[in-house]
């Protein structure tokens, strides 16, 4: 992209001038529209309007040297450093600071809103190069959660001591429940131009709940599913862990999990009581980013759950299982959350702590 970008600017450059304009004199004799002029000659429509506006007066000029026909240059578009700056300035600000009611700008709003701040007029198009020259890109933004739980860092740092003193006969596992909506997430897909796929709504809206836990080391999911998302199913899921991680082999199963309710429950602390070996971590409020099964759940939205067309609800269950089944293992590790300086100095601590236990 960044060559094509060179190749295409040192090709403006070099026509601006009568050649560009021969080019679209030509293009519009052979009955071509002003869009497909544009796109194929690499200019904005406002350069083949002027263009044709300039020929329609007969405001061609004649060379000294030569008989090939001139037009005034075609307005470059050269952006200073301090345009540079006031573009950038105009895009990091919202709309509504300049009085447009809605929330992204465009390329025509930004070519208005800079007519009126610097009474310069450009078209949208070369908005929009701007925009690119600048390096601002039009893409999806992403949502982040609050994560300003005041215990994230001793609960970070906790969860990453344990991952790094792990034991040959210990183990740890990072715990969710996933929605499955009968009703489809809709994303984007490949489509015939000017066409758009339908995906059709199921009717009454259902959605199986899977509890499943990731185990950081080798990658394996289980889980298991439920009509309901209740601590019933969470407890089913910790026996499955139990039988999984026999008492034989690992001594101790940590299990990282969420705030939500259904993990403070009463019958949990109880099962927990009973079930010794394992011992549930803590994740900060609002801290998915720190779970790496979140990403192991993207990817069955991605690959199951999203555009699907299914209607029935066993048949979507199906697909979820059948692609936790053989699609794994997901060797996803902790995020760059767990070694920010903070979480690293805690950690530190929390070692320091541990040996001077130990030496006493």
């Amino acid at each position: 992209m960044e060559e094509q970008a060179k190749m295409l600017a040192a090709l403006r450059r070099a026509r601006y001038g009568y050649l560009l304009a021969l080019h679209i004199v030509l293009w519009c004799a052979a009955g071509r529209t002003p869009t497909d002029i544009a796109a194929v000659l690499f200019c904005s429509r406002s350069s083949v309007y002027r263009t044709v506006r300039a020929y329609q007066k007969g405001s061609f000029e004649r060379g000294h040297n030569d008989d090939a026909p001139r037009v005034p240059p075609v307005r470059r578009t050269v952006l200073l450093p301090m345009l540079r700056q006031s573009l950038v300035a105009l895009l990091k600000a919202p709309p509504r600071a300049y009085g447009w009611c809605r929330t992204r700008w465009s390329c025509a709003t930004l070519a208005l809103t800079w007519q009126a701040k610097w009474d310069i007029t450009v078209s949208a198009e070369t908005m929009r190069r701007w925009v690119h020259e600048v390096d601002w890109v039009w893409k999806r933004p992403t949502l982040v959660a609050k994560d300003d739980d005041p215990r994230r860092v001793a609960r970070l740092a906790r969860i990453r001591w344990s991952v790094e003193q792990l034991k040959r006969d210990e183990a740890m596992v990072f715990a969710d429940e996933l929605d499955s909506h009968l009703l489809p997430k809709v994303g984007y897909a490949w489509m015939p131009k000017g066409t758009h796929m339908s995906v059709m709504t199921p009717g009454p809206h259902e959605k199986p709940y899977l509890a499943g836990a990731l185990d950081l080391a080798t990658g394996v999911l289980l889980h298991c599913v439920a009509a309901r998302k209740t601590n019933a199913r969470f407890r089913d899921l910790l026996t499955r862990l139990a039988a999984c991680y026999p008492a034989e082999r690992y001594t101790r199963l940590y299990v990282v999990v969420d705030n939500y309710t259904i993990h403070h429950a009463k019958a949990v602390q109880q099962w927990l009581a009973a079930h010794p070996r394992l011992t549930l971590l803590w994740l900060p409020t609002y801290g998915p980013r720190a779970n790496p099964i979140e990403r192991a759940f993207g990817d069955v939205h991605d690959l199951c759950t999203r555009n699907h067309t299914r209607q029935r609800l066993r048949d979507l269950v199906a697909a979820v299982e059948a692609h936790l089944q053989l699609n794994g293992p997901w060797p996803y590790k902790l995020s760059e959350l767990y070694y920010e300086p903070d979480i690293t100095a805690a950690v530190e601590n929390i070692a320091a702590e541990h040996h001077a236990k130990r030496a006493a």
